[in-house]
């Protein structure tokens, strides 16, 4: 039977070698356990598996609905280990040399039904003109699909409300040109004819969207407002900064919009990073089939 020691040689490696953190080394004990009992059952030790061992824990794993992403770290784990087990002569062959790590999906990015969005865009209070420049921002947002970070630097000279355009400057300082709509441009012009003064008073600023102290408004800052209007309109689980510009692309997508276009509006430089809208859209769709489809 193999012995703890082992195991415990091993992580008093790596701390010595590389030097891992407390948390990294706890997490190789963990899947190290884990495997030995599950050999155990099977009369070999960890330093009798092989190949057919690792993959056969890995299946009955996955089969228990363990997600890809431990499965992954086990995959490192056994790779450290057995490596370290050769190195030491404790093994001839190293049975994960060959290993491959299960695919970690790319996470879809959670978006905001249509009905969350109006809610959300509703909630600030147009009676403070703190209230009105929010829902400006938000509006903006919603509408242009913008960065959070470039919404928050928006200055004058960027907005063409003739044009009815925004002129962008996104990731690797690269310019795009960003419709803005009617609803929205409308938002920007009572904003800038009447609260952002307010919030100003004698300042000067060149910022679209100021701070009663004249300053551009910081992500963080924002993030602040958009928890505390989200918490108003009931929506509190996955909304985030970017929230709107996911929102902005999946409804673009579900209302028939071309992808490149999508692509060029958001800024992507490839249109694989684009194609993860899609994907948000299909899963809609699919659960609205099973939702209210008869034979769903």
């Amino acid at each position: 039977m193999a012995k703890p020691e082992l195991i415990e040689r091993f992580l008093d490696a790596m701390w010595l070698e590389q030097g891992l953190s407390r948390n990294t080394l706890a997490a190789y004990a963990t899947d190290l356990g884990v495997f030995r009992r599950w050999l155990r059952k099977r009369g070999r030790a960890l330093e009798q598996a092989s190949k057919a061992d690792l993959l056969g824990f890995m299946s009955e794993r996955a089969a228990d609905g363990i997600q890809v992403r431990t499965l992954s770290r086990f995959v490192s784990t056994a790779r450290r280990f057995y490596g370290y087990l050769v190195r030491e002569g404790v093994m001839r062959q190293d049975p994960s040399a060959s290993l491959s790590s299960p695919r970690l999906g790319r996470p879809l990015p959670h978006s905001l039904s249509e009905q969350e969005v109006e809610k959300l865009l509703a909630a600030p209070a147009l009676s403070d003109p703190l209230g009105v420049r929010d829902r400006c921002m938000l509006e903006v947002l919603y509408a242009t699909g913008l960065r959070v970070s470039e919404l928050v630097n928006l200055s004058f000279n960027q907005i063409n409300l003739a044009g009815g355009v925004l002129r962008v400057r996104g990731k690797g300082s690269k310019e795009r040109l960003v419709p803005l709509g009617e609803e929205a441009a409308d938002w920007i012009r009572e904003f800038i004819g009447g609260a952002r003064a307010e919030i100003l008073g004698e300042r000067k600023s060149e910022a679209l969207f100021p701070t009663r102290r004249g300053k551009r408004m910081t992500r963080q800052g924002f993030w602040q407002r958009l928890r505390k209007h989200g918490a108003a309109a009931g929506i509190t689980e996955h909304l985030s900064p970017h929230s709107l510009r996911h929102a902005f692309a999946t409804h673009l997508l579900d209302h028939g919009a071309d992808l490149r276009a999508v692509q060029m509006l958001l800024g992507h430089s490839s249109l694989s990073t684009t194609q993860i809208y899609t994907q948000v859209a299909r899963k809609r769709l699919r659960d609205l089939h099973r939702k209210h489809h008869p034979r769903a």
